[in-house]
């Protein structure tokens, strides 16, 4: 396993810290993936011990991943994600145990699936957030001036 220089932990550190759920989410998965890349790349080269502890890394990522489901918001949906992963911890396992890379290479392609596509939805969450902050900037005139009041005048220059 690689140490990290006080600077790079100090900066991944911070950036745990200051991340928000959907990113500390985004970093999970990004982790899974490059820790199982490390195990299918251990059995390539037949270095069991990386296989090992990448696939060790991924798991434990992947255990994360189900701990932080939250069946009280959407039962149903939690139980196929729930599902889901729990697929992905069978085949990490059988992928370390079998040394099967077709197995590391499915989980890779599930985990790359589901990362695009935690991707897209924090995409799309950002352009709402966008479009709801700009539609709460617009002032509206929503009021009729009482007799003798002013409105607020606007102009724009170039």
């Amino acid at each position: 396993m690689t140490q990290l220089s006080p600077s790079a932990n100090a900066y991944l550190v911070n950036k745990v810290l200051s991340a928000s759920p959907e990113e500390l989410r985004l970093m999970l998965l990004d982790g899974a993936v490059r820790f199982t890349r490390q195990g299918r790349d251990g059995l390539v080269a037949k270095n069991y011990e990386i296989a090992f502890n990448g696939f060790s890394q991924a798991r434990n990522i992947v255990m994360e991943l189900i701990n932080s489901i939250r069946p009280e918001v959407n039962p149903d949906l939690c139980a196929k994600v729930s599902g889901v992963y729990t697929f992905l911890y069978t085949q990490l396992i059988e992928a370390g145990h079998e040394r099967s890379i077709p197995k590391a290479d499915k989980v890779i392609q599930l985990l790359e699936y589901e990362r695009e596509t935690w991707a897209l939805l924090m995409q799309q969450l950002a352009a709402e957030k966008g479009a709801a902050a700009n539609l709460a900037a617009v002032p509206t005139l929503t009021q009729t001036p009482a007799p003798g009041e002013r409105r607020a005048a606007f102009s724009v220059s170039a």
